[in-house]
Formats: structure tokens, sequence, C-alpha cells
């Protein structure tokens, strides 16, 4: 066997080591996991651990894709759900109560905006610190982080349909799920506003030299990005009738995980939807796969980190060996 044609074997193979361990993992489980082949826990694998947890991930697709992070995506995720609540308790139409939670949630992309674009401070710091001013504004407005709860005889009709609904047998999260994933592909892939993120990400420099407005196309991004977040807290509020502060946090490293393990599906190493949407069904998979094999909740993170290592590293040697190439 030549060389090139080693070379080439191995490229596909380091190409597609997600789609492997995905099949994999899905292989394994499905073997030894009492339940896992249940059409009840697949269902619920897709509702309960990927819906979610993709859209959160979409969304810091797009920080990472421009070349930042978004360590704030929890916190806008919590200020759509804090206004969602407090404007159905207001008696306000569901409909408003949806347009309030997500300017909730864009709101807190503005404030990065402005520190990122406006002040020029790092993605990362900016975030960051956006990350605990949001959590002490939420300890303030609940009176030190009481959960604000929907009396069950006081919900609308409308409220539950986002975190329970159905539409043609398709649980509407696993439905807005889809919407936001072919939206954010169609965005990043298909517009100039998605190929002026996709360069900034690439090459700061060149986007400002070509006359582009790099600040407006970051401020822009960010806003994005927490406000496809927000969508997350208007699900997830209406699935359990309650805004419990800073329980969007949760999301975070699954998100940041599940998109740098997306960048492994791309021949540059870069950010990407399909990718990104592979990296959560592994997750969500192994999660779920991993419960059911009996094992407690610490040994689940350390399967799951060792796994997110090998998807890593098998992709940034086949890129290194590229190179090299």
């Amino acid at each position: 066997m030549s060389g090139a044609v080693l070379a080439s074997i191995t490229h596909t193979l380091g190409r597609y080591a997600l789609v492997a361990a995905l099949a994999g993992v899905f292989s394994i489980f499905a073997t030894f996991a009492p339940g896992f082949l249940t059409s009840a826990n697949l269902v619920s694998v897709l509702v309960n651990n990927v819906a979610l947890l993709a859209i959160v991930s979409i969304a810091m697709t797009f920080a990472v894709s421009a070349g930042g992070i978004d360590l704030s995506v929890g916190t806008a995720i919590d200020f759509a759900s804090f206004a969602f609540v407090s404007l159905v308790l207001a008696g306000q139409p569901i409909p408003l109560a949806i347009l309030g939670g997500l300017a909730g949630g864009a709101l807190v992309g503005l404030f990065n905006a402005l520190l990122i674009a406006g002040i020029g401070i790092s993605p990362f710091l900016a975030t960051l610190g956006t990350l605990f001013v949001g959590r002490s504004v939420q300890q303030l407005l609940t009176n030190g982080g009481n959960p604000v709860y929907l009396p069950p005889a006081g919900v609308p009709d409308g409220f539950r349909f986002l975190g329970h609904g159905a539409v043609a047998g398709i649980p509407v999260p696993l439905l807005v799920a889809g919407l936001v994933i072919a939206g954010a592909w169609l965005v990043l892939a298909r517009t100039r506003f998605g190929r002026v993120v996709v360069a900034t990400g690439i090459q700061a420099s060149v986007v400002r030299y070509s006359g582009l407005r790099l600040g407006r196309v970051t401020a822009l991004t960010y806003i994005l990005v927490s406000t496809i977040a927000a969508v997350v807290g208007l699900v997830l509020t209406s699935t359990v009738t309650v805004y419990i502060p800073s329980s969007g946090n949760a999301f975070l490293l699954n998100a940041i995980g599940a998109t740098f393990i997306g960048t492994t599906f791309d021949p540059h190493g870069r950010p990407n939807v399909p990718g990104t949407v592979l990296g959560v069904a592994l997750l969500g998979i192994v999660a779920n796969g991993l419960l059911l094999s009996g094992l407690n909740f610490y040994w689940q993170q350390v399967g799951t980190g060792l796994l997110i290592f090998s998807v890593l590293a098998i992709g940034f040697a086949n890129r290194k060996a590229a190179a090299a190439s």
C-alpha cells in the first residue's frame, strides 16, 4: 500500500472519528445497558438529553465560529426564564411572554456586545464577567435565589405547549431544536453574515482590512448567541413550570464540549453545525447509557471526559498529520 493511499485512509478515519465514536458507544450501550433500545428510552434521550443541549451548543457554535466563546449562555437562559415566568404571572398573553423571554436573553447578548465590540474586552473575560454579574442580579431579583413557581391552577393552557406539546407526533422541544439547527446551518453556510462570522474566526484582520465592520459583526453575533440560548429558557420553563436561579449554567460545560468535539468533523478543525449536533448526540447517548448501566454520577463524568479526550485527540492528530504531509 502506497504512502499516499495510507495517508488518505488515515485522513478519512480521523475525519469521521466522531461518527465512529457515536456508532461505537451506541452499539455498546445497545448490547450492555438494560432498556437502552426501548422506544421510550430513545425518545427520552432525544427530548431530555439532546434537544435543549443542542440549542445551547448551536449558540456556542456561533460564538466559537467568530473566534470567541460565550461563558454566559447559562445567564441568557436564566434571564429568559425569569422574564417568561414573570410575564405569565402578571397575566400577560403567552405570545407576549415568549417575546419578553427572548428579549430578556437578548439583553445578555447586548451587554456582552458592548463589552466585547464596544470596549474591546476579550470574549472570555467579558462573558465570564457577565456570568458573575448575571448570577448576582438573579440573587437580588429572587430574594437570595428562591425559585419562582407557577401555581398549577394558574398556568395557562398554552404555557405547557413548548415543553410538553407535540406537532404531528413530534415533541415540541425536538421540533424547536430541529428548526434552530436548520436555521443555524443556513445562516453559517448560506448567508453573507455567516460567511463573515466564519471569516472573523479564521482571521479577523482580513475582515477588518476588507472594509467590513468587524465590531458590528461581533456585536450581532453575541446578541444572536444569547437569543438562541434564550429559547432553551422558554422550553425548560414550560417543561418544569418553575424558574430556578442560575440553573442555565448546567448546560455550559457540555455545550462547550459538544462544540469542540464537533470541530473534529471539519477537515480544517473549525466549528460547524453538523459536527456540533453529532457531539451533542454523543454526549447525550453516553450520559443515558452510563446511567442505565448503573454507574453513579461521578463515574459518568469520568467516562464522558475520557471520551471527549479520545475524540479530540484523534481529530487533532489527524490534522497534525495532514499539515505535515
